[in-house]
């Protein structure tokens, strides 16, 4: 990633003392110089219809393999960018080739899609003039935070196709190995994803941010999911979205930890 390109986006939207109250303008020098270099973008429009197939292209050419050795990647050398190609894959690996409205929601929690609801997946019909530069700002800045918005997924998996293949070392696989003994330790149903965030705080190089990320992450992955078991807090945590409702007795998907990590471990 281009240094200077990537601290022109980050003056954007961001100063020493957080984020800035109106983003800097989408021009001049600066501006065109991040565009070159892939890290900032013009205004886009673009169709729900369109962002489907793109990503059924896109998962032609990025396969599970690919993003967890990105992510593995990522936990060493804090490269947070590659981090959420992996929930990204994961909402829409499965996703059917659907039109928007082609399928009726009963329940429009996520959209008006039926398809895209039933994948959690928040997804508009269109996107008109869209700014891509705060969403991939986001993505540069902690891994992601919109994670399960169609648009990011799109966004997030079109900037991976285009990133070298990541080598894992043996402090990655560590790394991973500490964390998920972070979540072994979270036995108890009173424990919450706040509480695993900072079992993992002497586990994982990183900022308090960063590793919520990693647990919304994780948990549209479908590793950190809750179980049909009684919630120790009703409601959930509203610092979280899809780890929101997961308590330490839960645990961690074995199945799913194969699926991604298994010729890793």
């Amino acid at each position: 990633m281009d240094k200077q390109a990537k601290k022109i986006l980050m003056n954007t939207f961001w100063t020493s003392a957080g984020w800035k109250s109106s983003p800097d303008a989408f021009a001049g020098e600066p501006f065109e110089y991040a565009k070159s270099k892939g890290l900032m973008f013009d205004p886009v429009t673009i169709t729900h219809d369109e962002i489907i197939k793109r990503l059924h292209e896109l998962h032609q050419v990025i396969s599970k393999e690919r993003v967890a050795a990105a992510f593995l990647h990522s936990l060493s050398t804090k490269k947070v960018h590659l981090r959420s190609a992996l929930s990204s894959w994961a909402l829409t690996s499965g996703l059917p080739a659907h039109s928007y409205g082609e399928r009726s929601t009963v329940r429009p929690n996520y959209s008006s899609c039926g398809d895209c609801n039933a994948y959690g997946l928040m997804a508009d019909q269109e996107y008109i003039e869209e700014d891509l530069n705060v969403l991939n700002f986001e993505r540069v800045k902690w891994g992601g935070i919109r994670l399960n918005w169609l648009l990011y997924c799109w966004l997030d998996l079109e900037l991976f196709s285009k990133e070298k293949a990541p080598d894992c070392t043996a402090e990655d696989t560590a790394i991973l190995s500490g964390m998920l003994e972070a979540v072994r330790d979270c036995s108890a149903d009173d424990e919450s994803a706040r509480m695993l965030e900072k079992r993992w705080k002497n586990v994982l190089p990183s900022s308090k941010n960063e590793r919520d990320v990693i647990m919304e992450i994780w948990g549209y992955a479908g590793l950190l999911v809750p179980q049909d078991t009684p919630r120790k807090r009703r409601g959930g945590s509203s610092d979280f979205n899809s780890v929101a409702e997961w308590q330490g007795n839960d645990g961690y998907s074995q199945e799913t930890l194969e699926f991604y990590f298994g010729a890793f471990l």
